[in-house]
C-alpha cells in the first residue's frame, strides 16, 4: 500500500480526534463520579491525633440525648469532609432503640463536652426506627445522603434537592453549626503545686590533729650493794693448830653487784573510734498563697430552663 502525503495527514487528524474524544470522555466520567460521591472520611482516618487537636476532648465518647433527657444512643464515629468539617455523627442505637447505626447531620446536634453529651431536638424512638441505617460497607453516594437528609428535613425548609448543584452549604439547618449554641468555655483555676529541691545548707569536716603531753610513769627498780661487816668470831678464844694454819697472801673474794635500770619506750594503742554518718530528719512545711479561679456567670433573659450536669456546675441554656 502506498501512503500519500494527504492520506498520512488524514490519518493523523483522525487519531488526534479519537484521543481528544477519549480524554473528554474520561474527564466527564470523573466529573460525573465526583458529583455522585461527596468524599467523607472517618475522623480517626482524617486526623489520627484528633484528640490532641480538640484539646483532649473525644467526641466519640459522648452519649446522645434528646432535649427532653431521653437517651438515644452513643457517638460511635464522626464523618468529616476533605476540609475536616464535621458532617455526620455516627450514632449507635443498639443499646437503646432499634439496634442499628444511623447518621445524624451535625447541624442538628448540640455538643456539651463538659457533660459528655450530645443533644438533639425532637428525635424519638419512632423516628429512629424510620431512619436510614448506616453500615460500614454502605455505598456512600449522593443518593444515599439524600435518603439520610430526607429523614431529618423539615417540610417547611423550602429546600429543593438538585443532585448536580447541591452542597453542604445549601442546607445550613442540617450541616451548619450554630456557633452561639456550640461554644465551649474553659474555666481555669490556679493550684498550689508543691515541689522539693535540695540545697546545700552547710558542710562538716572531720579530721585529726596531734597534741603533745608529758606523761609520767613509776617503775620500781632494785640495786645491789656490798655490805662488809666485821663481827667477833664465835671461836675467838680457841687456839688454832699450826698445821691447819695457812697464811696466804693475795687471797681475794669477788662478789658481782647488779642493779636494775628503767627501760622506757612508747607503744601506740587504739584509744577511741569515731564514726561519722548522716541522718535524715523529717519535717512538714506549710505554705499558703492566694490563688485564682474562674467561675461561670450565666445571665439569662426570658423564661429559660437551665440544667446542671456533672459534679461541677455546667450551665446549659
Amino acid at each position: 500500500m502506498n501512503y500519500k502525503p494527504e492520506n498520512i495527514s488524514t490519518e493523523f487528524s483522525r487519531q488526534q480526534d479519537e484521543i481528544q474524544h477519549n480524554i473528554f470522555y474520561t474527564q466527564n466520567s470523573y466529573k460525573q463520579t465526583w458529583k455522585q460521591r461527596m468524599p467523607l472520611h472517618k475522623l480517626e482516618h482524617f486526623d489520627p491525633n484528633y484528640r490532641e487537636t480538640f484539646g483532649g476532648d473525644d467526641v466519640k465518647s459522648l452519649v446522645l440525648y434528646t432535649e427532653g433527657g431521653d437517651r438515644v444512643g452513643s457517638v460511635a464515629d464522626v464523618l468529616v469532609d476533605d476540609d475536616g468539617h464535621f458532617r455526620y455523627l455516627v450514632i449507635d442505637t443498639s443499646e437503646d432503640f432499634s439496634g442499628k447505626k444511623i447518621l445524624l447531620p451535625i447541624g442538628l446536634s448540640r455538643i456539651d463536652y463538659p457533660a459528655k453529651r450530645v443533644y438533639v431536638d425532637g428525635l424519638s424512638k419512632h423516628q429512629v426506627e424510620g431512619l436510614v441505617e448506616y453500615k460500614e460497607d454502605t455505598i456512600f453516594d449522593r443518593d444515599y445522603e439524600e435518603k439520610v437528609r430526607s429523614g431529618f428535613r423539615s417540610p417547611t425548609s423550602g429546600v429543593t434537592y438538585d443532585r448536580n448543584t447541591y452542597n453542604y452549604q445549601t442546607e445550613p439547618a442540617l450541616y451548619g453549626l450554630n456557633e452561639q449554641s456550640h461554644q465551649t468555655f474553659k474555666l481555669y483555676e490556679e493550684r498550689l503545686i508543691a515541689n522539693k529541691h535540695r540545697i546545700k545548707t552547710g558542710e562538716v569536716s572531720v579530721g585529726k590533729h596531734i597534741e603533745t603531753d608529758t606523761a609520767r610513769v613509776t617503775v620500781p627498780i632494785q640495786k645491789e650493794r656490798v655490805l662488809i661487816e666485821r663481827v667477833v668470831p664465835t671461836e675467838g678464844g680457841k687456839i688454832v693448830d699450826p698445821n691447819e694454819l695457812k697464811f696466804q697472801e693475795g687471797e681475794v673474794a669477788r662478789i658481782e653487784v647488779y642493779e636494775e635500770t628503767p627501760e622506757i619506750h612508747k607503744e601506740a594503742f587504739v584509744r577511741e573510734e569515731v564514726r561519722v554518718k548522716k541522718v535524715v530528719e523529717r519535717d512538714t512545711v506549710e505554705a499558703q498563697d492566694t490563688i485564682r479561679r474562674e467561675e461561670l456567670d450565666v445571665d439569662t433573659a426570658g423564661n429559660l430552663h437551665v440544667n446542671e450536669h456533672g459534679s461541677t456546675t455546667h450551665e446549659t441554656i
